[in-house]
């Protein structure tokens, strides 16, 4: 059976008690919210090939901001990212989880916040044998985002995967959410245009 989508050590999850506290509406339940599943390479940072350190990771302008903006408007926000390059031999898992908390103390240090990531580390031509699998896990699959939306309270009809690649959109429709291809650079815009929809659809009771 192939491994399942990786979640990164260390990031806040809700129990399954707090998450059937969010369907029953008991105890300290998580409330049912929308949530943004972002793709991370191309979509919140240059993509250079491979990126795994550091060095080499700078976020696009008005990305980190693209976050709080979520944040501060009730959605879940999640990383769903394919990350072959430790089935290539070129970095380890122990890289995406050293890369990721500092992904996590940046955002943390502007007032934003990612609540979930996972990612994939397989690929059907892997040279690792241990990661060589047609996992479900790796987009343009869906198995990242269903593993998150098993864990987490999300309203599945107002989500959407957001991501700069035609798998990433596949994933988001095989997962029955709203996707949208975004380019280079251009998340703020778009999560500014999703904000103004929202609220222009929002009306109060």
């Amino acid at each position: 059976m192939p491994s399942p989508a990786r979640a990164v050590p260390g990031t806040p999850r809700p129990t399954a008690e707090g998450r059937e506290g969010a369907r029953g509406g008991i105890g300290r339940a998580l409330p049912w919210r929308p949530a943004v599943f972002l793709d991370r390479d191309g979509t919140l940072n240059h993509d250079t090939g491979y990126v795994h350190c550091i060095a080499d990771f700078h976020w696009f302008p008005g990305a980190i901001n693209a976050i709080r903006r979520l944040n501060d408007s009730g959605y879940y926000v999640f990383i769903v990212t394919n990350q072959s390059g430790v089935a290539r031999g070129i970095y380890d898992e122990a890289a995406i989880h050293d890369l990721h908390s500092w992904m996590n103390e940046e955002l943390r240090a502007a007032g934003a916040r990612i609540d979930d990531i996972r990612y994939c580390p397989h690929h059907p031509q892997a040279s690792i044998v241990a990661y060589r699998t047609q996992c479900s896990c790796r987009k343009p699959a869906a198995g990242m985002l269903l593993d998150l939306m098993d864990v987490w309270p999300v309203i599945r009809e107002a989500s959407v995967m957001i991501g700069d690649k035609e798998s990433d959109a596949v994933a988001g429709r095989a997962a029955g959410i709203a996707s949208a291809i975004v380019p280079a650079g251009g998340l703020e815009d778009f999560v500014a245009e999703l904000l103004r929809r929202r609220e222009a659809c929002w009306s109060p009771p």
